[in-house]
This record gives C-alpha cells, sequence and structure tokens, in this order.
C-alpha cells in the first residue's frame, strides 16, 4: 500500500512558508488557472499540484530519505517542474542538472550531492549508462517515458529502474516535516578553480527571493512569462517560483533559436521574458515578428552586464516594455536591480538592494566604502545562502560574518549574522547606486554562464593531444567573453610538436556542452608560464596576451 501525503491546508490569504507550497497554495488559490505551458500542453494549478502529490508519494514509497537528494536531468517538460516541487515536498532535497551537461559532468554532479534517487529519460539515461557506477550513493532511477531501458543498456547491477507511469493515484497520509530553514535546492555552478560546486539553498532562501522579486516586477496572475533559461539555474527556476506566488503562467521553452523565443512571445502572448545578454543580443539583431511585443510588459537582464546598444535596440523593438537590469550570484539569489525609470540616468549601473536585502561595499578590513570608492559587494538577508555543499573552506572563505560595526546597536551580544562576500569588485555613487567593477576571481562569463577554467583546462587534459593547457577570456560583443586556450603541443620524436586543432576541438564537443568550447586555440612553441609555486601562471599570461583578438576557430 501506498501512502499518498494529504493536501496542505491553504487560505487565500495564507502566505507560503516551504518551496513546494508555492504550487500547493496556487492549486487551492487559483485551482483553474494555467499553470504550465509545454508545446500544445495546458496543466492547471489543480492539475499541476495532483502530479506533484503523486511523485512525492512515489519518492516516499522508493524510500527517499529526508535529506536525501534528487537529481533532476531533463529539458524543460513538465515532469522536470512537477519533480523539481515534489522532491523538497517529500523531504528531500532537488539538484537540478543543466540538460546541457554531458555525461562526465553529469556524474561529478551525482557524485559530489550523493544523490540517491534521479529522475531522467530514456535517452538520457542511456548516455549515462557508462558512467553511473561511479555514482555509488543513487539507488533509483524514474524514467520519465512510457519505454524502460533494455538490459542491454549494462546499468550498474542494484539500481532501480521506474516508470514515471507507475506513481500511486490514491490514499492519503501525512507528509513529513518540513522547516523552512531545512535544504531545500542544490544549484550547481562553477568555482574559481575546480569542478562544480552546489550552492545550498533552504525554503526560505528561495520563497523570500519569489517574494522580493514578484514584488519589484509586480507579477500578477494575469502575466505569462517564458521559461528562456535552464530550470538548472537560479534565475530560471525563479521563473516558476514567481509566477506560482501569484498565480502566473510558465510557457517551458526549449528553444533551438533565437527566433523561436520571439515566435513563443507571439504565440503565448508572453507579459514577462527573463535572459541573460548574449540571448537578448541575439534577438536585438533580428527584425521581431508583429505581435512579439505587444503584450510584453517588462524584460528583465542578469548574467551580466547589457551593452548600452543592445538596451536601445530592445527599448525600440519594445518601447512599452519596462526595462528591469539585475545583478545576482547564486549564492545570494539576487543582490541588486536598476528601477526601469533610472535607466536613462544610469544605463551602466546595476542599481541597489533589492526589497529585503541589504548590500554595503567594503574594504578588507570591513569598513565601508566611500562614494565612488571600489570594494566588494557583500549582501546580507534572508536570500543569503547556507553554503557550499561538502566545502566547509570554501564556505567559511565566502560566508562571513557582517561587520559588527554595521549592525544597529541593539544587535550587540547576539550572535554575528552571516553575509555572503561576493568577490566581485563594485563602486557606490552619491545616490547609493552600484555599478560593477570587476570580478576578483578567475570565473569566465559567457553566454550567460560562469565557467571554470579549469574545468575546461581539464577536458583539454584528456585529449591527450596538449601537453599543457591553460584557459582565459577576451572581450567579445556576443558573449560578453569568449574562451581561449593556449595549448603547448607534446613534441614528437622528430622534435615538431603535434598540433592536431581539428583533434582538439573534436573532443571538446564531445566532451563538453557548447558554451563551454574555446572559441580560439593558441598553440605556443614552449611551455607555458608558471607562478613560484609551479602553478600555471593565468594573471601573467592575460596580462601578455589577454587582450589579442585570435583568429576565430
Amino acid at each position: 500500500m501506498v501512502l499518498m501525503p494529504k493536501a496542505p491546508e491553504f487560505s487565500t490569504g495564507m502566505p507560503p512558508v516551504l518551496l513546494h507550497e508555492l504550487p500547493a497554495r496556487a492549486a487551492v488559490c487559483w485551482p483553474e488557472r494555467t499553470a504550465l505551458t509545454v508545446g500544445g500542453e495546458h496543466v492547471s494549478y489543480a492539475l499541476a499540484q495532483s502530479h506533484i502529490a503523486r511523485c512525492t508519494a512515489y519518492l516516499l514509497a522508493l524510500g527517499l530519505a529526508r535529506g536525501a537528494r534528487v537529481a533532476v536531468f531533463l529539458e524543460k517538460r513538465v515532469e522536470t517542474v512537477v519533480a523539481s516541487f515534489a522532491a523538497p515536498a517529500a523531504g528531500g532535497v532537488l539538484v537540478p542538472v543543466n540538460p546541457l551537461l554531458k555525461a562526465a559532468q553529469v556524474a561529478h554532479i551525482l557524485q559530489d550531492a550523493q544523490a540517491q534517487v534521479l529522475v531522467t529519460s530514456a535517452a538520457r539515461l542511456a548516455a549515462l549508462a557508462p558512467v553511473l557506477a561511479a555514482c555509488v550513493a543513487l539507488r533509483h532511477v524514474v524514467v520519465c517515458d512510457t519505454a524502460l531501458p533494455t538490459a542491454e543498456q549494462d546499468l550498474p547491477a542494484g539500481l532501480g529502474v521506474h516508470a514515471w507511469s507507475d506513481a500511486p493515484t490514491h490514499l492519503f497520509a501525512d507528509p513529513p516535516a518540513v522547516l523552512e530553514t531545512d535544504v531545500a535546492v542544490i544549484f550547481y555552478t562553477s568555482g574559481s578553480t575546480g569542478r562544480p560546486k552546489g550552492v545550498v539553498l533552504s525554503h526560505r532562501n528561495l520563497v523570500a527571493g519569489a517574494t522580493s522579486v514578484a514584488g519589484y516586477l509586480h507579477n500578477r496572475a494575469e502575466d505569462t512569462l517564458l521559461a528562456a533559461l535552464p530550470l538548472s539555474f537560479d534565475a530560471g527556476f525563479s521563473q516558476l517560483t514567481t509566477a506560482f506566488l501569484v498565480g502566473a503562467r510558465v510557457v517551458l521553452l526549449n528553444y533551438l533559436l533565437p527566433r523561436d523565443v520571439l515566435l513563443a512571445m507571439v504565440g503565448e502572448k508572453v507579459t514577462g521574458l527573463t535572459a541573460v545578454p548574449p540571448l537578448y543580443m541575439q534577438l536585438a539583431a533580428l527584425d521581431w515578428p508583429a505581435g512579439a511585443a505587444q503584450h510584453l510588459r517588462y524584460w528583465a537582464n542578469t548574467g551580466g552586464r547589457m551593452p548600452n546598444a543592445t538596451l536601445q535596440r530592445l527599448r525600440a523593438l519594445a518601447p512599452a516594455a519596462l526595462p528591469y537590469l539585475m545583478y545576482g550570484l547564486t549564492e545570494a539569489f539576487r543582490s541588486t536591480y536598476l528601477p526601469p525609470d533610472e535607466v536613462d540616468r544610469r544605463p551602466d549601473s546595476i542599481g541597489r538592494a533589492i526589497p529585503n536585502a541589504e548590500v554595503r561595499v567594503l574594504r578588507e578590513d570591513g569598513s565601508e566604502c566611500a562614494v565612488d570608492e571600489p570594494g566588494e559587494l557583500v549582501h546580507r538577508g534572508p536570500l543569503v545562502a547556507l553554503g557550499y555543499w561538502n566545502r566547509p573552506e570554501e564556505t567559511a572563505q565566502r560566508f562571513k560574518p557582517w561587520p559588527p560595526a554595521l549592525l544597529p546597536a541593539e544587535s550587540d551580544g547576539l550572535a554575528p549574522e552571516r553575509a555572503v562576500y561576493s568577490g566581485d569588485t563594485v563602486r557606490r555613487d552619491a545616490d547609493g547606486f552600484l555599478y560593477f567593477v570587476g570580478r576578483r576571481d578567475e570565473m569566465i562569463k559567457t553566454s550567460g554562464y560562469r565557467v571554470s577554467p579549469t574545468e575546461v583546462e581539464e577536458v583539454l587534459y584528456t585529449s591527450g593531444l596538449v601537453a599543457e593547457a591553460l584557459v582565459y577570456a577576451v572581450p567579445d560583443d556576443a558573449l560578453g567573453s569568449a574562451i581561449c586556450a593556449a595549448l603547448w603541443a607534446f613534441p614528437t620524436a622528430s622534435g615538431d610538436a603535434d598540433k592536431d586543432t581539428a583533434a582538439v576541438l573534436a573532443h571538446c564537443r564531445e566532451h563538453m556542452p557548447a558554451f563551454m568550447w574555446p572559441k580560439a586555440l593558441l598553440w605556443v612553441d614552449q611551455p607555458l608560464p608558471r607562478s613560484p609555486n609551479g602553478k600555471l601562471d593565468r594573471q601573467r599570461w592575460r596580462l601578455e596576451h589577454g587582450s589579442i583578438r585570435h583568429v576565430p576557430r
């Protein structure tokens, strides 16, 4: 016998506290409203919540323990959203995986998170089969297709493979106890060194973030939000949480070309669009079909600075839509936004703190910077994440106490509040508006993604075609930054280097998603520069070669 969780009881005025209460409350307040649209399918809030309850019961029937991780590796579809809210409803932790990642990268996330359950499709499972044996914590795979994989796919022994359609349809029981301070989601984001690391977010983080963002975007039930960003991004997932908070509709779009976004805006009468600068640049270069901007109430930028030329072009294409320029980091979801009425006066600004957040510009000693003095952006409040998954040293470096001198006097004697130190350098003008100066770490921001140069270098080394690799970025109008790689090849027996560019690029295409591919390779004739401690000296290379405009591959 399978016991399904009882339906939560909400009044229309009761605010949500837990992540999975967002769709549950919406199902009570707006049961017949459309929650999700994908392709030709429209799912009401009542039906979506029914699916979530079934999936929750399924996870509990599989023996999901409280706090166990549930990885979701799917493109944007109804099952992706359902599993994303069912996992925390069952007392587990959602681990959304970017559907563009390759098998080895997915395996790293499954291993690092020690995921117990994986929700995916039959085709994606087949691609993952060779690497799943290393994912020792994985016990169950739920396949969102009618056909289950065959024995020939050579899945690890003892791994249970289950059909999504086998989820229970009856019987109710009390759901597991969940607190707003419990972990709800782990978003994996690349670090400045090494492979992606998990940013741990609580229910409180996500609900507070949804409330803040929906507040300044003035989201309402009549809105239709286009989910163009991956749901594995905090900003992409935010399209769900902000919409569900107010009863709006989310259109799930797996687009191939930028024009697909415009066609969806026409067909679905989209009122809200959030995207990254590279996509906006592509959209701005197109002729918009009639009706693309007819219903657009706002568009929001995240993931990097918006070029002024693109900003002005978009404003001309959608003159009635309000532009929101935002800054955020996964460790605090959102930190600042520029109100639309300030865009003309301060188009280069990242704005001021979002509602329910405090943002300061601090010196290394914790004191506050003067006007126009560069310093580190530091954020305190309920949106600050819990830390990094299983990385206590990195957590201690980034999540540190808020300086006592900045706290109100009545806070004296209380335990220090932890804030997130962004690692980004900004400055503040006389009116309190912030301006981005640069990044302290080595991260490359390209196409809206944060890419670790070390991770790209690791893939280059696995090709067996390079002796040394140093990955860096050069400015690029379309991408924000273009990934480049300096390579030193293995000498051959004759003393000549084997510089096989085509083979290296083919290896990159096989083992990395497109946004991580180097856009240019520069072969060198001697070992790359090293620092005194023996590491490749990325800073020296950038100073000497970073401004070179390489010939595209």
